[in-house]
């Protein structure tokens, strides 16, 4: 049979417009699924926290958003709930920055200009076939319920709340991150370039109190902020609508297969449809970028006999992808058994924990190579 396409990517989020560029820059002809563009509803308050893996990436791709959406992290103070604590800093590391906050929407505009003007890629409103189909559709994907992979998730309890707020301070480009006796996770993470004043919070609560924090205004969700930051920015101004969504771990226990019924194609799973984390590590985005390079590294280097839909080559993916996943699995889920619990007992081997680790030294770097994809 012959195709018109190599790939149908479905989705087309950060990762499914992400892989396309990559692909196509490997000559491939993709139809990249999006669905028609629906009315503006709630502001999009996310932000990530990307790499410097991930920011060579999309600069690669000429895709990085402006200074103004993109604010580099110089320093990273991490408190618990008592005398422990764990600096980092881009000077001792030896870069230009730590990581980026990027705002979500700005990137994906970027990401969706480069689109519509790649020659290789045809923007679909439905699936087509092709010999690999890529599955970038998110958590909560159909496609991937109806090629029968088994998705494995670990409810945690408690639930991410996401805004943003003006501060009186500047945030100085230094990312926060606090430790609740109560075992809540609060991060106040830079954005509006280095003198910026604003910051985009993402915060995991435990389940019963981001129900009553649900009907707080904006007054006392910003007064119980300050006080949760020590105000370490000054006075607080909420700035945004409230997103807030359950935290899991999860995984699919398949990413590549053949399409069920249709013989000379194949499957791949991507980003947030093949595996979820806890954001306490700012990992999950930055996973799912390496997914797409990946992938599309294993496509750009197959034999020349090989085709996209041969199964030992996606296994190559598959099999490189999931060892990376497995280690930062462990590494999330390690880090909110130790961070997410209550109680005295709990608290004092946390800052106990968090002290040794600030003067282990080559360990400390080692963990901030690690997370900022340098090795």
């Amino acid at each position: 049979m012959a195709f018109e396409h190599d790939l149908c990517i479905r989705g087309a989020g950060i990762v499914g417009r992400t892989l396309a560029l990559l692909a196509a820059r490997e000559r491939l002809r993709v139809a990249l699924v999006a669905p028609p563009e629906r009315t503006p509803g709630h502001a999009d308050v996310r932000a990530y926290a990307l790499s410097p893996a991930s920011q060579a990436l999309l600069q690669s791709l000429r895709c990085w958003p402006a200074e103004s959406a993109a604010t580099p992290v110089l320093a990273m103070q991490v408190q618990a709930d008592g005398q422990g604590h764990v600096h980092f800093s881009a000077d001792e590391q030896g870069v230009a920055a730590l990581n980026w906050i990027v705002d979500v929407p700005a990137l994906e505009q970027q990401l969706a200009q480069a689109v519509q003007y790649q020659a290789h890629i045809d923007v679909v409103s439905a699936p087509v076939a092709a010999p690999l189909t890529v599955v970038c559709e998110g958590r909560a994907s159909t496609t991937r319920t109806e090629l029968g992979v088994d998705f494995d998730t670990v409810r945690y309890p408690q639930q991410a709340i996401a805004l943003r707020l003006d501060c009186e301070r500047p945030h100085g480009q230094t990312a926060r991150q606090w430790f609740t006796p109560e075992g809540d996770i609060l991060a106040f993470l830079p954005l509006g370039g280095p003198a910026g004043r604003e910051v985009a919070v993402v915060w995991s609560v435990a389940d019963e109190r981001a129900a009553q924090m649900s009907a707080w205004d904006d007054a006392a969700l910003a007064a119980h902020l300050h006080e949760l930051s020590g105000a370490a920015l000054g006075a607080l101004q909420v700035a945004s609508e409230r997103a807030c969504w359950p935290l899991v771990l999860a995984h699919a226990r398949r990413w590549v297969g053949a399409m069920p019924g249709r013989a000379g194609e194949s499957f791949a799973l991507a980003g947030d449809a093949a595996h979820a984390m806890h954001p306490l590590a700012g990992q999950g985005l930055n996973v799912g970028l390496a997914d797409a390079a990946e992938l599309a590294r294993v496509l750009g280097a197959r034999e020349a006999w090989r085709g996209l839909a041969d199964l030992r080559l996606l296994r190559r993916y598959e099999r490189a992808r999931q060892g990376e996943w497995l280690r930062m699995r462990l590494a999330t889920d390690g880090l909110q058994l130790l961070f997410g619990q209550p109680g005295p007992l709990a608290g004092a081997l946390r800052n106990w924990g968090m002290t040794l680790f600030e003067h282990s030294g080559p360990l400390k770097s080692r963990i901030a190579k690690l997370a900022m994809g340098t090795v």
